[in-house]
């Protein structure tokens, strides 16, 4: 080709080209101007859907307080790491720090991530101290990411632990007050949206779309101080007399409200790695126990109610045993003729039941019915005893006597406590309650004031020289009671084994508090229960009275200031 052609084919190459760039460049800004008009909507969803998301709010569960609103249950931030395998990609150094990070070890950590292999999501551990997950998410792992939780904590420990309960790891309740309220505590999640980096971390809040709702607080009527001085004089007794279990319930008297509960033994809910399931139980509200003398103190009650008995009547128990059938009931020795008062006093077997015996034969059932034994108290505790209380028929004359000195039925600790507090409050009932301010029955006028007044005065005796119960004295104040020294009942009936109890009211003059004790087996000499039950109410009500600033009402016998 000549030098004439070659210079023109050159100079048809440059128009061409500036030509094609042209057109090239309109058909990119025409596809520009096309996606920006007519598919804008599209692409910008699409954009979105790579890099915001909406992502859970947690909503925290309310709190459990005690009636002076001291925290008893309360949700703490945490945060849980969790693992995307798909995305996971660490360097060794980077893998060796994450281990340390989350207190695991190098190989545990590395045969996680390879069992998961494939897989969308793992933990890699729940509820961290925000602190330390902080530093493990600062390593910038992909995959790797923090999810906001809560984690509930009990200051109480195992004081109030079984009244409490605790929730599991997904903050749903298990036992105690914390499952009864489930529903009412668990707090509302909400929604928010975020803009996340191509490794899936949030790096920017844009909207809330739902506030997080928190969840009601519960108010008890328990007193933590009450609660923490009873804990601990039945934790010191229980091991004192080696005896396998105990409880203690306290009651105002006026109002019906359980200002303390407590068990032995107990548990950390803030700590279940070593729990023994037999620790669990609230065992004033699930266990049952024939409670044997302090009914004695009701069936005379329910004789002067009747209308049948006057508190001076005497009842003549000699020789001191009374045959029925096959079946014989003693008392410790033979009293001969006493009055109802002294029935009480030297704890007569004979004595209440000859005066059952001698009235209609549903007049003591019907009457231990009336203040609550043998059904739930409506306290609204999972998994409470109703307990046992049998109507006696026509012709059971030994069943009717031993309901009378509290054999052949079963109560729990609670449902006694009310049926003193009905003594203590003058004849008139007061649904126990739980709940600060609850909803709660009617009041129901049980018996009249001056028999239940009359009954707490015969009661007192049993903590005078005479009684069985003078080692539940509190200097300074009256106390009336009613000590229980209980034969256990096996697979094979009756055991060697008893159940120390003791009921009682005080002060005397006014009643203020009602407090129910039992230590289940102890094992030394000391069984009975003005031996081992009896001091243990003598320090608990003491304390109690004193802290609630109760004025003592027998000067006389002692000082405030002794303990």
């Amino acid at each position: 080709m000549d030098d004439r052609k070659k210079s023109a084919l050159i100079g048809y190459r440059y128009p061409i080209a500036l030509i094609v760039l042209l057109i090239a460049g309109l058909l990119l800004a025409g596809r520009m101007v096309h996606l920006h008009i007519s598919d804008r909507d599209f692409l910008q969803e699409q954009g979105d859907a790579r890099s915001v998301r909406t992502e859970p709010i947690p909503g925290y569960r309310g709190m459990i307080q005690d009636r002076n609103g001291e925290p008893l249950a309360v949700s703490t931030p945490v945060t849980t790491l969790w693992v995307n395998p798909k995305h996971f990609d660490a360097s060794e150094e980077q893998l060796a720090l994450l281990a340390d990070a989350i207190q695991m070890s190098l190989p545990k950590l590395r045969a996680r991530l390879k069992s998961a292999e494939g897989k969308g999501f793992i933990y890699l551990r729940r509820h961290m101290v925000p602190e330390d997950a902080n530093r493990a998410l600062a390593l910038n792992i992909s995959g790797v990411y923090g999810l906001p939780e809560y984690k509930r904590y009990y200051p109480a420990h195992e004081m109030a632990a079984h009244l409490i309960g605790f929730t599991n790891i997904d903050d749903q309740g298990q036992e105690g007050l914390e499952l009864a309220f489930n529903e009412a505590l668990k707090g509302e999640p909400g929604e928010k949206r975020v803009l996340k980096d191509r490794r899936g971390h949030i790096f920017r809040d844009l909207q809330i779309l739902k506030e997080p709702q928190p969840g009601q607080n519960i108010q008890l009527t328990i007193d933590l101080k009450l609660q923490f001085m009873a804990y601990r004089e039945l934790k010191a007794a229980v091991e004192q007399h080696g005896a396998k279990s105990g409880s203690v319930v306290l009651l105002d008297a006026e109002s019906g409200d359980v200002l303390a509960m407590v068990n032995q033994p107990s548990y950390n809910p803030n700590d279940r790695s070593s729990l023994d399931l037999r620790a669990l139980r609230n065992r004033a509200l699930i266990d049952l126990f024939e409670p044997g003398s302090p009914i004695k103190p009701l069936t005379v009650a329910a004789a002067i109610n009747s209308g049948h008995y006057k508190a001076d009547d005497v009842v003549n128990t000699s020789p001191g045993y009374l045959r029925l059938g096959n079946q014989s009931i003693r008392d410790f020795r033979n009293y001969g003729a006493m009055d109802l008062t002294k029935i009480i006093t030297k704890s007569s077997n004979v004595g209440v039941a000859k005066i059952a015996l001698s009235m209609p034969i549903d007049t003591v059932w019907s009457f231990l019915q009336q203040l609550g034994l043998g059904q739930g108290t409506g306290i609204g505790f999972p998994g409470e005893a109703v307990g046992t209380l049998v109507a006696p028929r026509e012709g059971q004359r030994a069943k009717i006597a031993t309901m009378a000195y509290g054999y052949g039925l079963a109560v729990t600790s609670l449902q006694l406590a009310q049926a003193y507090q009905v003594l203590a409050n003058h004849g008139l009932k007061k649904y126990v309650s739980l709940i600060k301010g609850g909803d709660r029955l009617p009041d129901e006028q049980i018996l009249s004031a001056s028999t239940a007044n009359r009954v707490v005065e015969m009661m007192e005796t049993v903590t005078l020289p005479g009684g069985t119960g003078t080692r539940a004295v509190i200097p300074g104040y009256r106390v009336a009671g009613k000590t229980g020294t209980v034969h256990k009942v096996g697979s094979t009936g009756y055991e060697y084994e008893y159940m120390a109890v003791f009921a009682g009211i005080a002060p005397v003059s006014d009643p203020k508090v009602v407090a129910v004790i039992w230590v289940d087996s102890p094992s030394g000499r000391e069984y009975h229960g003005g031996e081992v039950a009896a001091p243990i109410f003598s320090r608990i009500m003491g304390n109690a009275l004193r802290y609630l600033n109760v004025p003592p009402d027998n000067i006389a016998e002692g000082t405030n200031d002794d303990l």
